[in-house]
């Protein structure tokens, strides 16, 4: 069975970090084109700022440019329009619900098919955002196989 998610918001604190390297991989793997929306947001963003500097430098590394990107924040009307609310953490699929109760069952850590939380690189070594990355990777490529596939290819 495949699941009709076709718009995504990836959400994190800042919107300059995690989310946007969470945009960018699902981007790529489902295209507008293809009938896919794929954005970013932070639930404490820094509004209006551009992707961290070591944040480009690492996405860089894999031909991904985050220089475009700009920071928003997440509201409900904005979060409305996603069917599908990818978090880095528990924190902030906790925060979302509590805020938004009309968003519970959209809500989905990024790392929910590897159980794990994405944590913050932010203000860390270079070492701590290639980590980041990677995970997010991973599990940005969980999420596209399992919309493209259905849930049953993917462990819970």
């Amino acid at each position: 069975m495949k699941l009709a998610f076709t718009k995504l918001l990836v959400i994190c604190t800042g919107n300059i970090c995690r989310s946007p390297m969470g945009e960018w991989f699902l981007r790529e793997a489902l295209p507008a084109d293809q009938g896919f929306r794929v954005e970013s947001a932070g639930i404490g963003a820094l509004v209006g700022h551009g992707a961290d500097e070591t944040a480009i430098a690492v996405m860089d590394e894999l031909g991904y440019d985050l220089r475009p990107h700009r920071a928003r924040q997440l509201d409900l009307p904005l979060a409305r329009e996603f069917e599908l609310l990818l978090v880095m953490d528990s924190g902030h699929q906790e925060w979302i619900e509590h805020t938004y109760p009309a968003l519970r069952g959209r809500v989905f850590r990024m790392g929910h098919w590897q159980g794990y939380d994405v944590p913050d690189p932010y203000r860390q070594p270079e070492a701590a955002f290639r980590a980041a990355r990677d995970q997010i990777q991973q599990a940005a490529e969980s999420w596209v196989a399992t919309l493209h596939q259905g849930p049953s290819t993917q462990r819970t």
